[in-house]
C-alpha cells in the first residue's frame, strides 16, 4: 500500500483562491484533502514546505517534441523514458509527445513506439504521464513550413490520418493543420465528430478562411504568432483572427525569443488567462549545453537560449516550463491562479480530463508541482509519488 503524505506550509493556488499557508494531503495516488487547518486524519508522512512557496497543478505541456538529449521521432522507449524521467524537473506532470512533419514510416514508427511504451511502462512510470500525441503535421502549408521539412509536407488526407490513429490505438489528441491544406475541411470535421482537437498552425490562411474552419471544428491555434499569417489591419490573417475570437484556445511559446513580451502581453490581454496555453515546443537540446543538434532530420544549433536551422529559421525552443511561467509573471504581472490556467487547467478542459487532473481539488489525480516566487521548482509529485525534489531547498 502507498503511504499517504500530507504537505503543510504551502500557498496552494486551487481554482477560485489562494490558501496561504494550508494543506494537501494525498492517498494512493489520490488529493484527499485540501484545507487551511490540519486535517484531523492522520498521514503516513508530512512534508513542510519551505516559506513562501506555492502549490500548484502540475503542469501539462501539450506541445513537446524533446528535450534532455530524446525526441518522439526517436521511436524508442528509452527517449519516452528519458522525458517522463526529467520533464518533473520543470514542474511538467502531464505531456503530449509531439511529432514533426518526416516521411510516413518515420512518423508510424514514432506513433508505434507511443503506443507501445504507454502500454509497457508508460502508464506506470513513476515521472510525468504521457496523455497522448500531438501530431503536428505534415497537413501544413509550405508557405509556413517553418522548421517542418517541406518535402514531406502533403495536404490533408482523412485515410493517411485513420490509419495513423488506429496504429497509435487513438492516442492523438491534436493535430496540427493547415485550413487551406483540408478540402472541404474534411479532415477537421472528421477530427472535431471524434472529440480530437483540429488545431490551426502553419497555416497562410486568411481572417474568412479561419472563421469558416472554426464552423467547421477549430477551436485552437498552434504556437500563436509563429508560422502563420501576419496582422494587418485590412486583413487580420491567423494572427488577428486568433486574437479576437473568443472560441479559440491560443498556444504561446513564452521564451521571450519566439515571442517578444510585449507580444505575449497582447496576448494575455486579449484572450486572458482561461484562453491562453503555455506551452515549450521544446527539442532535445533542452537541458543540454549549446552546440549541434538534430530536429526533425534537419541541422540546429543551439547558442544562448535560442535553437536555429541553418537559414535562421527559429527550430523548437529550449524552454522549460516553470522558466516560461516565471517570464509570463515578469511579461504581465499575472496572478499564480493565472498561471494555474495557463499551465495546466486550460490545457486538462481541451484534452477532456479536467475531471482528473488540471486543479488541486479533492478527488483529482495527485499532480502537484511547489514552486518558489522565483518560479523555481522545489517539488514534484506525479500521480502520488515525488518525481523531483530539490536539493537546494530547506524541506
Amino acid at each position: 500500500m502507498e503511504e499517504s503524505l500530507l504537505i503543510s506550509n504551502v500557498h496552494i493556488v486551487t481554482e477560485n483562491a489562494i490558501i496561504n499557508n494550508g494543506f494537501v494531503g494525498i492517498r494512493q495516488g489520490i488529493i484527499a484533502s485540501v484545507s487551511k487547518e490540519k486535517p484531523a486524519e492522520p498521514y503516513d508522512n508530512e512534508m513542510h514546505a519551505p516559506e513562501e512557496s506555492f502549490l500548484l497543478p502540475g503542469m501539462i505541456d501539450i506541445h513537446i517534441h524533446g528535450g534532455y538529449g530524446a525526441d518522439t521521432m526517436d521511436a524508442s522507449f528509452s527517449a519516452l523514458r528519458t522525458l517522463s524521467a526529467r520533464l518533473p524537473e520543470e514542474g511538467t506532470t502531464s505531456f503530449l509527445a509531439t511529432t514533426i512533419t518526416q516521411n510516413h514510416e518515420q512518423i508510424e514508427q514514432a506513433l508505434l513506439n507511443a503506443k507501445e511504451w504507454k502500454a509497457a511502462e508508460g502508464s506506470s512510470a513513476p515521472g510525468a504521464d504521457m496523455i497522448g500525441i500531438h501530431l503536428e503535421g505534415p497537413f501544413v502549408s509550405p508557405k509556413r513550413a517553418g522548421a517542418q521539412p517541406k518535402n514531406w509536407i502533403r495536404p490533408a488526407d482523412l485515410t493517411l490520418f485513420q490509419k495513423w490513429q488506429q496504429l497509435a490505438d487513438g492516442l492523438i489528441k491534436i493535430v496540427t493543420l493547415a485550413p487551406e491544406e483540408d478540402k472541404d475541411f474534411e479532415l477537421i470535421r472528421y477530427l472535431k465528430e471524434q472529440s480530437i482537437i483540429p488545431s490551426m498552425g502553419h497555416t497562410d490562411a486568411d481572417s474568412e478562411l479561419l472563421l469558416k474552419a472554426a464552423e467547421a471544428g477549430v477551436q485552437h491555434i498552434t504556437h500563436l504568432y509563429n508560422a502563420m499569417s501576419p496582422f494587418h489591419h485590412r486583413e487580420p490573417g491567423v494572427m488577428g483572427t486568433a486574437l479576437t475570437h473568443d472560441g479559440f484556445f491560443t498556444e504561446l511559446i513564452t521564451d521571450g525569443i519566439h515571442s517578444h513580451p510585449l507580444a505575449a502581453k497582447l496576448a494575455f490581454l486579449a484572450k486572458g488567462s482561461k484562453k491562453l496555453l503555455m506551452i515549450t515546443d521544446s527539442m532535445r537540446a533542452k537541458g543540454l549545453e549549446d552546440g549541434e543538434y538534430d530536429f526533425g532530420g534537419q541541422n540546429v544549433t543551439v547558442r544562448d537560449k535560442t535553437a536555429l536551422l541553418s537559414d535562421g529559421t527559429l527550430a523548437g525552443s529550449i524552454l522549460k516550463m516553470n522558466e516560461g511561467a516565471e517570464h509570463m509573471r515578469r511579461f504581465t504581472n499575472c496572478t499564480w491562479m493565472d498561471i494555474a490556467n495557463m499551465t495546466s487547467a486550460n490545457a486538462a478542459k481541451q484534452l477532456g480530463i479536467f475531471h482528473r487532473k488540471g486543479s488541486v481539488a479533492i478527488g483529482k489525480d495527485a499532480d502537484a508541482v511547489i514552486l518558489n516566487s522565483k518560479c523555481e521548482v522545489l517539488l514534484t509529485i506525479c500521480r502520488g509519488e515525488i518525481a523531483f525534489q530539490s536539493k537546494e531547498a530547506d524541506w
